[in-house]
């Protein structure tokens, strides 16, 4: 056995115990759980939600740049976040999840994100209380402050709060490299090089391995990627936010669209497809378990594993940009989180699930694909509708959206890692960012160059990891979510003017921000 199979036994041993026996119902639990002491607050405040969310769009306090250089739009933090959630996952992610699960994996995709929504939410909500300004003037927030801080300020819970925030902080800067990097600039290499193809550089092989080869033009996209990305980082939170903004409504929308395309497109399968999901969620049909080798553990496994995978409710990873907000009041970034597992997920994710499922491209009754590829799975499913004569639009599409949905979610977990060894750095924190984006930036290139999936496997793991302490946080500090939820009613939909704010955990941060309020009218 060598090195590469030694790894990938311990990590499967790991993954399965994360995830499996662990991590999926702990995710499910929280989920649950944070929706009925908040009276199921996603349901029943929607039309508040939307309306401060989506609704907002074209309000200058929501979308307008501030000129406040520790802090980013609540528009920007949300493209920032969508920017790491809507990425390959909702691609490649989705159709794994069918082609491992069946289409009843959809099913559990939508319930892990019904309860994720309160999950991301809490999640915000706490990042914005505890967040605290760093060297650089800048906010900083995030799992690892709140569970040094929140949980840590329980009775003896000091040490264990420290702990948990130092596991955290560094499986986030592990995963970082993983799913964040490494794993994304492969699927963008691989599919681009096999979409557009260059014989002249392809036929150019740089060294080859059992699992495939490495061609000149691999390592020349590689390098395109690497410097891109490398010029949009060095800017920070502020330069990925302005490059987010602009890149993920185009890229959502130009999907949405062309999923929409393919599902009206076959429109009588549609009934087909919605049976299939539902069916499935439940019960294993004989035909499809026999093809995959199915379980029902499988499917529930399945769909909340990539579900999570896609929108991060329960990582506690997008808290970290979210926490850069401009916002001073804690729910109201809370809603953007509901917001943002209801894009990626219920949007996104079902757009994705039904092109492949009303397509023809898996069969509905056996379960057998067409492809074994996960991601050139929906470039088939495109090729249904978008092709003409030998020319397959549909494969350049899903190439080109692939392209920019990992460039996007590499930009976003740059700014994670960065605020992970933020905080393990402590007062070396300056050199210690410097240095960890100099790593970033070069990383890019060995995943261009990869072509095993351990990294993809390994990184799973990490989130997994990331998970566990980030949900004990949530869990411990529960009570707090309830009284800022409440909160937050009283004064903003019930009106209750004698309702003091609850905006930070530290007076003074608290103290200028009601006073910023009362001057300003901000929320």
């Amino acid at each position: 056995m060598n090195f590469l199979d030694t790894i990938t036994k311990y990590n499967d041993i790991i993954n399965s115990f994360v995830w499996t026996k662990v991590g999926v119902w702990l995710l499910i639990a929280t989920g649950i759980l944070l929706t009925v002491v908040t009276r199921f607050f996603q349901v029943t405040h929607i039309r508040h939600w939307m309306r401060k969310t989506i609704g907002s769009m074209f309000d200058d306090k929501v979308k307008g740049h501030t000129d406040d250089k520790a802090s980013i739009s609540q528009f920007q933090a949300l493209c920032t976040a969508l920017a790491a959630t809507v990425g390959v996952g909702n691609i490649a992610g989705v159709a794994a999840a069918i082609m491992s699960g069946g289409p009843g994996a959809v099913f559990w995709m939508w319930v892990a994100a019904f309860f994720g929504m309160m999950t991301n939410y809490s999640e915000n909500i706490l990042g914005i209380y505890y967040r605290r300004k760093n060297h650089a003037d800048e906010w900083s927030g995030g799992a690892m402050y709140y569970l040094q801080d929140g949980l840590g300020s329980y009775k003896n819970m000091k040490h264990l709060g420290k702990v948990l925030a130092v596991i955290f902080a560094i499986c986030a800067t592990l995963a970082s490299f993983g799913i964040g990097n490494m794993g994304q600039v492969n699927k963008i290499v691989i599919n681009f090089t096999s979409a557009f193809k260059i014989p002249a550089l392809s036929n150019i092989q740089l060294y080859s391995t059992e699992s495939g080869e490495v061609s000149l033009y691999m390592l020349i996209v590689g390098i395109v990627i690497m410097v891109l990305i490398g010029i949009v980082i060095i800017g920070g939170i502020q330069r990925i936010a302005v490059v987010a903004e602009k890149i993920i409504p185009f890229m959502v929308s130009a999907f949405v669209i062309g999923s929409l395309v393919i599902i009206i497109g076959n429109i009588t399968s549609i009934p087909d497809a919605f049976a299939a999901i539902f069916r499935m969620a439940f019960t294993r049909e004989a035909a499809w378990g026999a093809a995959t080798g199915m379980t029902f553990k499988t499917v529930i496994t399945m769909g909340c594993k990539r579900g999570v995978f896609s929108n991060e409710a329960g990582l506690g990873s997008s808290v970290m940009v979210h926490s850069n907000s401009n916002v001073l009041e804690p729910v109201k970034q809370g809603l953007w989180g509901i917001f943002e597992v209801f894009a990626d997920t219920i949007v996104v994710c079902t757009m994705t699930a039904l092109t492949i499922l009303t397509s023809g491209v898996i069969d509905l009754k056996t379960g057998v694909a067409v492809t074994d590829n996960d991601s050139t799975l929906v470039a088939e499913a495109f090729n249904t509708i978008f092709s003409v004569g030998k020319l397959e639009f549909g494969k350049y599409f899903i190439a080109l959206a692939i392209l920019l949905f990992a460039f996007t979610t590499i930009l976003g977990w740059s700014h994670y890692g960065s605020k992970a060894v933020e905080y393990l750095a402590g007062d070396k924190a300056p050199v210690a960012v410097k240095i960890y984006r100099i790593i970033f930036v070069i990383m890019i290139l060995s995943g261009a160059l990869m072509t095993s999936s351990i990294a993809w496997d390994i990184s799973d793991t990490f989130n997994g990891l990331m998970m566990l302490p980030n949900l004990i946080g949530v869990l411990s500090l529960t009570p707090l979510v309830i009284r800022l939820t409440q909160n937050y009613v009283d004064r903003r939909l019930k009106g209750k003017k004698d309702v003091r704010p609850m905006l930070s955990y530290d007076k003074e941060i608290e103290e200028a921000n009601i006073r910023r309020i009362e001057e300003t009218g901000e929320e």
